[in-house]
């Protein structure tokens, strides 16, 4: 079983979006998934009663209230973490993920946010352990604001994985309780080569 959590404590920066988008890539390739929305607010699970009965099956857990056991079978588990979260929650989280990934959005609000965050995250020699990812979010390319955010996280020390593109796509699909993968290709082409370095970062030393 591989758990990858999906943190930000600045809201609105596209953790749901990442992590409906990821539970349903396993989904439609047969992997057992469990998706885990510690957020109050509970967008992921929202999502998932949206899911239709046609698609492949997600496990929907809602981990704010403490619920964090998982069915045996289930291969991949993905945590929706909420805006809010503290050390102590942090720790316990980062303890439980194999793969830790932090979205930022390209705004001066969203870097500097993200800066603290990741500083905050190199000083603490326990989280400092995890495998950590970034991805940066809603970019749209050749952009001032999109080479700024690039330039920021090429200077940290962790890696930049891959961007996904600011489209409608992602609204379709959050809207309709699928996933971007589970759309017709011709209309999501662009979209999935974003995710395929995602992917094999994630699944390094792993096949499904």
């Amino acid at each position: 079983m591989k758990k990858i959590l999906v943190v930000n404590p600045k809201g609105g920066c596209g953790k749901t979006t990442l992590t409906t988008n990821l539970a349903s890539y396993y989904a439609l390739w047969d992997v057992p998934v469990a998706l885990i929305d510690l957020d109050p607010q509970r967008s992921s699970l929202e999502w998932l009663a949206q899911r239709p009965e046609t698609l492949n099956p997600i496990e929907g857990i809602d981990g704010a209230h403490g619920r964090l056991s998982v069915p045996e079978h289930i291969q991949r588990v993905v945590m929706d973490a909420p805006a809010r979260t503290n050390s102590a929650q942090l720790k316990r989280l980062f303890e439980q993920a194999d793969e830790v990934l932090i979205p930022v959005l390209p705004s001066p609000i969203d870097i500097r946010a993200a800066g603290h965050f990741i500083g905050d995250l190199m000083l603490d020699k326990i989280l400092r352990k995890s495998r950590i990812g970034l991805v940066a979010n809603r970019v749209r390319e050749n952009t001032l604001i999109y080479n700024n955010l690039e330039m920021f996280l090429s200077k940290l020390k962790i890696p930049l994985v891959t961007h996904l593109r600011d489209t409608q796509n992602y609204i379709r699909a959050a809207e309709g309780g699928y996933g971007i993968f589970e759309m017709a290709p011709y209309q999501v082409d662009k979209d999935m080569d974003t995710w395929k370095p995602l992917i094999k970062w994630i699944e390094k030393d792993h096949k499904l």
